[in-house]
């Protein structure tokens, strides 16, 4: 059944009620006597902090040493309690003036705070490594190894404290300004569509209606609208790019994603290794499939907007939030009870926003917030089956957080490479449960298309944009790029990793310029396609011995950031730094494209 006899009304009557988070876990508002004093607090503490250290640390012994990083640790909480609730309010209406101003008032006040405690990290970082491991041998110090191993890896590319002073405090008139002009803008864009003006969620949503002139009218509002705001996003792209390049050559990073990766603890050639085995696979997976598709809808070409469009004989209708949370719950209670109690909670508590809402933020993510409370979850939900793998994804960010939690502030959080993880493997175990009760062929074969093409947008469509980062990145040290050069790139990278069966249009040229992880944390989509290879060699495992593998699982979340790659695959058997790995990866993926040819035949 198309949309259009499905009036808003009624799809909102099947969705049933959605849940909004109540942020009062963190502050109960935006002007509460809690928060200022907590701002108050932790400056006082901060300098003081500053007044007894700075200076001081090589002459501390190891247990000393321990209770600075204590005192910093609890000075980095509050502050990230603050920003997370100035973020999460931000989010929640990025289009009111007042929400902005608090959201920048915050940053500012933020920015200043953390300065008086910049030195510390700096510092330890000038420690001799003899004078440091002696600290660390039998002394309380010892629980921090992890973190100050991790902090200790960017020693190298660490500046004289005044010049990391000056790029702390300039980062809240800089990058961060840009970032919130990207966001604002693209929160305020509305998109003609039908007689309405649709938000950015609203209008992307619309690019998998079962409707083709509904998908075809989304799709060119989208790029013509993206179009007309072309001169301001290339102005932005233009403007990180060279901040980044800026930066990067004061470090002595020799490559524009070395930084990243450094961040992530993973190495370039290991990025460079996945990167390339995606790419030599692209004609034998989204080539061969779009194929596929094309032949299913009857044309040799599928013009782009039909890209995610369900399959001709897909009924594709709406499920209610209900469904949603009992069909992700059930299939997480499946691999682990525990796993199960733990989402749960997001669900009996109001720690997800779901409704589609004028200026909240597009998309979905998790915020873990700090271990003190608990994390969040943003979706976007209108019913699809894609918005029920969304919400898999984004809980088992959640739980991941949670579990993570007992690291405590400092080694709670995750490189990116494994924060995917957790959320992807969520998506595979929602998928295997859902695709068990499908007992007809033709509701497994949509299905598992479904999934293949959830895969290529987490493997294929993720690897081109790293592509695109790079060629932009690289050439915007050659001088800045033109909004038609941006362009040129983002299609061309589009073309060789869908292949000849997508038919592209020339509006579609815009499209790059609504990515928000290309502002926001530059190289970061990898990741995903990290996350997505690493989780089809691990749930590989799972199915040949799944005795004891859900214990081991759990114990991976719960490391948090306290081990790195290698340590935490090495219980599953599995190495990232393999070659092979990403190979075999990779053939999940193509084996489920053979499944569906095999069901031509």
């Amino acid at each position: 059944m198309t949309e259009a006899a499905h009036p808003k009304e009624v799809i909102d009557e099947k969705l049933g009620t959605l849940p909004a988070w109540d942020l009062t876990d963190l502050y109960p508002a935006p002007d509460s006597a809690e928060l200022e004093n907590d701002l108050v607090a932790v400056e006082k503490a901060a300098i003081a902090f500053k007044d007894q250290y700075a200076g001081k640390l090589s002459s501390l012994d190891g247990d000393a040493l321990c209770a600075a990083i204590e005192s910093f640790e609890n000075t980095q909480e509050i502050m990230g309690k603050v920003m997370s609730y100035a973020y999460l309010v931000y989010a929640g209406n990025m289009s009111d003036p007042g929400v902005g101003k608090f959201f920048q008032s915050m940053q500012e006040r933020s920015t200043g705070i953390s300065s008086h405690v910049l030195f510390f990290t700096l510092e330890l970082n000038q420690l001799d490594d003899s004078d440091l491991q002696s600290k660390i041998t039998d002394s309380s110090l010892a629980k921090y190894a992890p973190w100050l191993r991790d902090l200790r890896a960017q020693k190298d590319y660490q500046l004289s404290d005044d010049v990391e002073k000056i790029l702390h405090e300039k980062r809240v008139s800089g990058r961060s300004a840009w970032v919130r002009l990207f966001d604002e803008t693209m929160a305020s864009l509305r998109f003609p569509y039908m007689g309405e003006e649709l938000s950015s969620a609203q209008i992307l949503n619309k690019l998998s209606d079962r409707d083709p002139k509904a998908r075809q009218e989304s799709a060119q509002s989208l790029g013509k609208v993206l179009g007309e705001n072309q001169r301001l996003f290339a102005h932005i792209t233009n403007t990180l790019a060279k901040d980044k390049e800026v930066e990067d050559q004061w470090r002595g990073f020799s490559r524009p994603v070395s930084s990243r990766n450094l961040a992530n603890v993973v190495e370039d050639e290991v990025v460079d290794a996945l990167v390339n085995s995606v790419s030599d696979s692209y004609q034998d997976l989204a080539h061969r499939y779009y194929k596929l598709k094309a032949k299913w809808f009857g044309v040799e070409q599928l013009p782009y907007w039909d890209r995610n469009a369900p399959l001709p004989d897909d009924d594709d209708d709406v499920i209610s939030w209900s469904d949603a949370t009992e069909t992700v719950l059930t299939a997480y209670a499946g691999f682990s009870p525990k796993l199960a109690e733990v989402g749960q909670k997001f669900f009996d508590n109001p720690w997800i926003d779901a409704p589609v809402r004028p200026g909240k933020a597009p998309g979905a993510f998790a915020h873990p917030t700090v271990p003190c409370a608990h994390p969040y979850l943003l979706v976007n939900y209108q019913g699809r089956t894609r918005d029920v793998m969304t919400l898999a994804h984004e809980l088992g960010h959640g739980v991941h957080q949670v579990l993570a939690g007992v690291q405590g502030p400092l080694m709670a959080d995750t490189p990116l490479t494994l924060a995917e993880t957790a959320s992807v493997f969520g998506e595979m175990l929602t998928f295997q449960s859902v695709l068990k009760k499908k007992e007809d062929a033709k509701a497994r074969r949509i299905m598992l298309a479904s999934k293949v093409e959830d895969m290529l947008n987490t493997v294929v469509r993720q690897v081109a944009m790293h592509q695109f980062e790079t060629q932009v990145h690289d050439e915007r040290r050659k001088g800045e790029l033109l909004p038609e050069q941006l362009g040129e790139i983002w299609m061309e990278t589009q073309k060789a990793s869908l292949g000849p069966a997508i038919r592209f249009e020339d509006e579609y040229s815009a499209y790059w310029s609504y990515v928000p992880h290309f502002i926001h944390a530059p190289f970061y989509v990898y990741a995903y396609a990290f996350g997505d290879c690493l989780v089809n060699s691990l749930y590989a495992v799972y199915q040949q011995s799944e005795d004891g593998f859900a214990e081991k699982y759990l114990d991976m979340l719960s490391a948090g950031g306290s081990k790195r790659h290698k340590e935490l695959l090495a219980p599953f058997g599995l190495d990232a730094s393999d070659p092979d790995f990403w190979k075999q990866g990779l053939k999940v993926v193509s084996g489920f494209i053979d499944q569906l040819e095999a069901m031509e035949q």
